[in-house]
């Protein structure tokens, strides 16, 4: 029968065992000089090496032949608990085994003396899964155990244990595994396996591990079951990770507003058949680790990289501010947050995010406020001057009617043709309406499939009290120009400019090309 990679290369001593050398070392003296304490509590993320560490522990308390603290592995005791019939060390599921006649069980089999070793052994994992009336039981008995017995008690979840367990037992917490002692061990295996591998493969997996040992073995083995040579590619195609150069042009996208990039991006994370929830993840990942380049000078320190990946970093860290990267990882969780709850529509819930992140005036939050007048003040102290937009007039064909004769006495009748299509605007310039993004949310009423398009818009007012809502493009406007829709929107301006507008009164229409919008021009008005 196939044994997984992960049990088979789990560590037998305490010397074995990578990354946890501030527990082992005082596991070790304890055992080797019959010190150990009579409750232990082991805590830390998954995969981290507590279970591995209690029943070595397990194995050392009752070696008949201990080796500077390690167990020998070789004597009739630690074969039988290897072999998982010693009957003197139980291991308990407290997922599955929490209530308190579990636990009184416990507390009546601890009065007898070990039947073959010299110590009786619990090992009571994700113990805070324990009910109350458990833990009320277990605390006399933890407290003051008999002197043959000793309890190895394992949590990933320390607050929701009681105080009074914690301060009855001796408590170590179990670290993540730095990236190299991973990528080190991954390297151990696969040399040992016949498992041929890119070094630079092996790290990529060691990282997506999140410094958990088991998690890094578990994916070498997904990896090599294609049986094909580890390399950075595979990872990528096998864990559904889009690979760091993915995400450098994704995020170059959004610096540089390039829809068609944004969609395509999404497009292929869709086709390839991986989770776009995934993908949001190494995204955030990116912005944390391009928070961190811009925000202190020993980035190093903190990043997980190597020098040339920390080089293409630091480039594209540049092209943000650090407001704007700040909000930007702010919308990140909230699109986040609603993919859990999304199901199916986590497609449209990453896209409608990325062209918040492409457009911070689609946002009228402080945050999104904060990074344009950020991007104001970095172009200001460039040198770069704005001046206000004024809307060009329309061009006019006029023609004169022959329909009716001309008086020498009055100025000829004329009569104004428009091109098809385009309507006209007051010679006079006009100017735009604030706080447009209030008002077409209010007349979205949380309608998220035409507010974007909304946000896309300019409403500007004409001298004769006219409102033009124009839009960037035929396809936004025509999301957008429904009844239902210009109803509403008139209804939010009518409030918001304390005036009556008709319906001839709202003109929706499409932005010239020479017709420029920028955050200063809502500031000026």
């Amino acid at each position: 029968m196939h044994q997984a990679l992960y049990r088979k290369w789990r560590p037998q001593t305490f010397s074995d065992v990578c990354g946890q050398e501030h527990i082992t070392s005082i596991l070790k003296y304890e055992t080797e000089h019959h010190k150990f304490s009579h409750a232990y509590l082991f805590c830390g993320s998954r995969g981290t090496g507590k279970t591995t560490c209690a029943k070595i522990l397990a194995k050392a308390v009752n070696c008949e032949a201990p080796v500077e603290g390690n167990p020998c592995n070789q004597c009739a005791a630690c074969r039988s608990i290897d072999a998982g019939i010693a009957t003197d060390v139980l291991e308990m599921d407290a997922a599955s085994n929490n209530g308190v006649d579990n636990i009184r069980d416990i507390r009546d089999e601890v009065v007898y003396s070990p039947s073959a070793l010299k110590y009786r052994v619990y090992i009571v994992d994700e113990v805070h899964m324990l009910s109350g009336s458990a833990f009320n039981a277990l605390l006399k008995t933890l407290e003051e155990p008999p002197a043959h017995v000793v309890f190895i008690l394992a949590t990933t979840e320390l607050h929701k244990l009681p105080s009074t367990i914690i301060s009855r037992c001796q408590r170590f917490d179990f670290r993540r595994i730095a990236t190299d002692v991973l990528t080190s061990r991954l390297v151990h295996i696969a040399d040992r396996e016949g498992i041929e591998y890119d070094a630079d493969a092996l790290r990529a997996l060691a990282k997506l591990a999140q410094g958990g040992m088991r998690d890094a073995i578990s994916l070498l083995e997904l990896c090599a079951g294609t049986r094909q040579r580890i390399t950075s590619a595979l990872v990528d195609q096998t864990v559904g990770s889009g690979g760091r150069d993915a995400l450098e042009q994704t995020v170059r996208a959004i610096a540089a507003s390039n829809f068609d990039g944004i969609f395509a991006t999404v497009d292929d994370v869709v086709r390839s058949s991986r989770d776009v929830a995934v993908f949001w993840q190494d995204l955030q990942s990116y912005y944390r680790d391009m928070l961190v380049m811009r925000t202190t000078s020993v980035a190093d320190r903190y990043l997980d990289l190597t020098e040339n990946e920390s080089a293409r970093l630091k480039k594209t860290a540049e092209l943000f501010s650090k407001e704007t990267l700040l909000h930007h990882c702010r919308i990140m969780d909230e699109a986040f947050y609603a993919m859990q709850k999304a199901g199916a529509a986590k497609r449209l819930v990453a896209e409608m995010a990325l062209l918040r992140l492409c457009d911070t005036s689609l946002d009228t939050s402080t945050d999104a406020i904060l990074s344009r007048l950020s991007k104001l003040e970095t172009a200001v102290a460039a040198g770069v001057t704005f001046r206000s937009h004024e809307i060009p007039n329309m061009e006019r064909e006029e023609t004169i009617s022959d329909e009716k004769p001309q008086s020498e006495a009055t100025e000829p009748l004329k009569e104004v043709h428009y091109a098809p299509e385009i309507i006209p605007e007051p010679e006079q310039s006009m100017k735009l309406i604030r706080g447009w993004n209030e008002i077409v949310e209010q007349a979205a009423a949380g309608d998220n499939s035409v507010l974007p398009f909304m946000k896309m818009a300019k409403a500007l007012m004409a001298p004769d009290g006219r409102v033009y809502v124009k839009f960037p493009n035929d396809f936004a406007k025509s999301m957008v120009d429904r009844p239902a829709m210009r109803e509403a929107v008139r209804a939010s301006l009518c409030m918001a400019l304390s005036k009556n507008l008709s319906e001839k009164d709202l003109i929706f229409a499409i932005m010239e090309k020479d017709e420029v919008y920028t955050d200063l021009d809502e500031l000026e008005f």
